[in-house]
């Protein structure tokens, strides 16, 4: 993945890109609630942490440098843009892709037991 894709999403907030994932799982008839379980299985945040991240803007760079991301998370594998998110180098870019991937699981009905990996 270039340099600048990675710079790019570096840069950007959880807040900026927030109301895009609940807009898709919305659409989709699934709810905030179970968009704030998947995010919050990924990074180990309480619902309050994550809305504390929101309130705050917080970038992609610090939300995941302080979350608690599971072991289960390799097991997220398949195309996201394009790209195999089991072969993105740069872990931020991966993390940011993962969630990416659980967020279209969720739109596209998949059961949160195999979203969540379990």
């Amino acid at each position: 993945m270039p340099a600048s894709t990675d710079q790019r999403i570096a840069a950007m907030s959880i807040a900026a890109v927030y109301p895009h994932y609940l807009a898709k799982v919305e659409k989709k008839g699934r709810s905030r609630q179970e968009l704030h379980q998947v995010i919050c299985w990924l990074t180990g945040y309480t619902e309050a942490q994550l809305q504390q991240h929101l309130e705050h803007k917080t970038l992609f760079t610090d939300f995941f440098a302080q979350a608690r991301v599971p072991p289960q998370a390799s097991l997220i594998t398949g195309t996201i843009c394009g790209v195999r998110i089991e072969q993105i180098e740069q872990p931020l870019t991966r993390q940011v892709r993962q969630l990416d991937k659980l967020v279209d699981e969720l739109a596209k009905g998949r059961p949160l037991e195999k979203i969540l990996r379990h």
